[in-house]
């Protein structure tokens, strides 16, 4: 129980300063996801991209709906399929924040040491593929 209690206290905590570091760029942690995903694979479709995501498939329609209309993705259909790209101003902030947003990241674990950080890592891993 404690330690179930210490990882949703820090995940809180590193959640929250995710959405006020993103405020900045006018992105919310959802945003960021889409935009992480879709300029790492861009052509996913929205199906694949709701797979790789922390919401649910109907959130995915209204954060990619939003993003597109701030001019940072677009839909190509192909098929029966939706398929997803950055714009040229959603590849220039990728490029900005992705990169930003690692710093933030790895200054808010930097007081655990590297030898912590991977067994935190692989336990983390074992968890998440054994609760599947």
């Amino acid at each position: 129980m404690v330690a179930w209690l210490r990882l949703a206290r820090v995940y809180h905590k590193v959640d929250r300063a995710s959405a006020e570091h993103l405020g900045a760029y006018e992105l919310s942690v959802g945003q960021f996801d889409v935009l992480a995903k879709v300029g790492a694979h861009e052509g996913f479709t929205q199906n694949q991209l709701a797979e790789k995501l922390l919401v649910t498939k109907s959130n995915v329609c209204q954060i990619v709906r939003r993003m597109e209309e701030r001019g940072l993705i677009y839909r190509r259909q192909e098929g029966r399929a939706k398929h997803l790209f950055l714009t040229e101003e959603g590849r220039g902030l990728f490029d900005e924040v992705v990169p930003s947003q690692e710093r933030m990241i790895d200054h808010l674990l930097s007081s655990v040491s590297p030898e912590d950080h991977d067994l935190l890592s692989q336990t983390l891993g074992r968890l998440d593929r054994a609760l599947k």
